[in-house]
């Protein structure tokens, strides 16, 4: 699988394809669309969400972290003294948060492509 980086692709598991695009400063929100359904019922599959690089992250939020070699958008909880990052839908179970460093931002809001009125806010 490749992903673009600034003008030319790349491996997506390679770490170019996880650098910021020049054009964009590191405090802006931006929005990605949200595949698969580890997150239903609250997030399904082709909903945008944005995201705040730099949104106070608190047990509860939905976070974007770089966890285990790979992106995930899952809600932040505690089990114990550890940080989770726990999927919505129960076919999916618990990852450990390695390092609370790897979260990147909070998911602000939610909506569904060209329905403007089709959106929630969570902060």
């Amino acid at each position: 699988m490749e992903a673009l980086v600034g003008d030319t692709y790349a491996d997506a598991s390679s770490p170019e394809a996880h650098t910021a695009l020049p054009d964009c400063a590191g405090g802006e929100s931006f929005a990605l669309m949200v595949l698969g359904h580890s997150m239903a019922p609250e997030f399904n599959e082709g909903e945008i969400i944005v995201i705040e690089p730099d949104g106070l992250a608190q047990e509860g939020s939905y976070v974007l972290a770089w966890n285990q070699e790979e992106w995930s958008f899952r809600q932040l909880l505690r089990s114990g003294a550890e940080w989770v990052l726990h999927p919505l839908n129960p076919e999916f179970e618990d990852v450990p948060l390695e390092d609370f460093s790897g979260v990147r931002g909070v998911i602000i809001q939610k909506a569904l492509p060209g329905r403007r009125r089709a959106s929630k806010r969570y902060i």
